[in-house]
């Protein structure tokens, strides 16, 4: 939403115009009679007048205000433990929005519109059904019918494990509001025990606490495990760890992304970070970049070497070049991944050929090591310009007029393995 999205006029008549899409249509949702209550002069605040033929919310709001970091939320989740309330907590902010059902300094419930809270999402992020799945249930449940009863009646998930996700979904909801670094909230009094799909008793006496130290920890998190797209590797020490509770250890095999292991172990992403972090800080595993998609792969490589033969042919030694690299593509796995491909001028491949020749691999092995393979032959490519670029850096006057090609080259094939770019090699 744009900063003005929002934005209404009031003239000095009283009158109301909204001046950006997301006020108009937040004012069309309301159209009616309300009563303006007396509020301090840079706030603005409305209450639906009752209207004895359309059924409305008349529930008292009993606290409301504006979140401005993270971890704002925890004091008034403290105080409405303490005051033990019951009722509803609405928090809004760009993502969606969430209801968090509070009774007596418990959370019995959760709801959310935010897409990675919503109960497919958790349900597949836990490894409990497939992305097909999922779509099979929302067809389903497109049938006046919630997404868990679709998933039991196809038979995904039996009614007891639905039941304890649905608890995992509801922390996941409260911790995400935790991390809400802007928004609004409102607290109404009392709820309807059929808005909750399903209750619990979750105290915020342990929720609170818990959430803080995820909001911690994570900030150490972030730098060694950037994205659930991130892939785990093992490192060649003697034996795996002492101990591997959750089982992410043995579920890295070096391809299986971040989110990939959470689906196999069962866990969330938080639980699955923190095993990964201390595994990643005594030296059993490494992180690498996210996988690429093949024809990703091939777009980084096509501008790697494009870059290195143009800079050759500016020397008139791209020829050379090209020559030696023919030879390079007749050995080991570049026949077969190459057949059929001939580079164009500037040593970029086809990316729908290649993806044809990667079906001829077994399994996902193609696709898998496709990065790889092209980061090396690359490599290669950089290797053998070395010389020429030398010599021509030391004719130079000016020998400081761009960055070194390596650099250049290096930072993107960086992208295509888990080397550190100063490994591509110097010019």
């Amino acid at each position: 939403m744009g900063e003005n999205d929002d934005l209404v006029r009031i003239d000095p008549g009283g009158r109301i115009e909204a001046l950006g899409p997301a006020a108009a249509l937040r004012l069309q949702a309301r159209e009616g009679l309300f009563h303006v209550l007396p509020a301090p002069q840079q706030l603005l605040l409305m209450r639906e007048a009752p209207d004895p033929d359309v059924p409305s919310d008349g529930r008292t709001c009993r606290l409301s205000g504006e979140v401005t970091s993270p971890g704002g939320l925890c004091d008034v989740y403290g105080f409405v433990a303490h005051a033990g309330w019951r009722g509803e907590l609405l928090i809004f902010d760009d993502e969606g929005t969430r209801s968090v059902y509070l009774e007596r300094g418990d959370v019995v419930g959760a709801t959310s519109t935010v897409p990675s809270e919503r109960l497919g999402q958790i349900l597949y992020r836990y490894g409990v059904l497939t992305e097909d799945q999922v779509s099979a249930c929302l067809a389903a449940a497109a049938a006046n019918m919630r997404f868990g009863e679709a998933a039991v009646k196809l038979g995904y998930v039996d009614r007891e494990r639905l039941f304890a996700l649905m608890g995992r979904q509801t922390e996941e909801i409260f911790y995400g509001s935790l991390l809400l670094g802007r928004g609004v909230f409102y607290f109404l009094e009392t709820f309807d025990e059929a808005e909750l799909a399903s209750r619990h008793v979750l105290p915020l006496s342990t929720l609170i606490p818990e959430g803080v130290r995820r909001m911690h920890e994570s900030r150490y998190f972030q730098p060694r495990i950037p994205s659930l797209e991130h892939v785990p590797t093992r490192l060649p020490i003697a034996g795996p760890p002492p101990r591997d509770g959750l089982g992410v250890y043995a579920a890295i095999d070096g391809f299986r992304s971040v989110g990939d292991l959470c689906r196999i172990v069962g866990e969330g992403e938080f639980l699955v970070c923190r095993t990964l972090f201390q595994l990643v800080h005594q030296g059993y595993v490494a992180m690498r970049p996210p996988r690429l998609e093949p024809t990703q792969a091939v777009t980084v490589f096509n501008e790697a070497i494009a870059l290195i033969l143009r800079e050759l042919d500016a020397m008139d030694q791209g020829d050379a070049v090209r020559a030696q690299l023919a030879e390079f593509a007749q050995r080991g796995v570049f026949p077969q991944l190459l057949a059929g491909i001939k580079p164009a001028d500037d040593g970029t491949l086809e990316p729908a050929l290649l993806s044809k020749n990667l079906a001829t691999f077994p399994g996902h092995t193609g696709a898998d090591q496709l990065p790889q393979w092209l980061c090396e032959y690359a490599a290669y490519a950089l290797f053998l310009a070395r010389p020429h670029l030398s010599r021509a850096r030391q004719e130079r006057a000016d020998s400081t007029r761009n960055p070194r090609l390596s650099q250049r080259v290096g930072a993107l094939l960086s992208s295509l393995s888990a080397l550190d770019p100063k490994a591509h090699g110097g010019e």
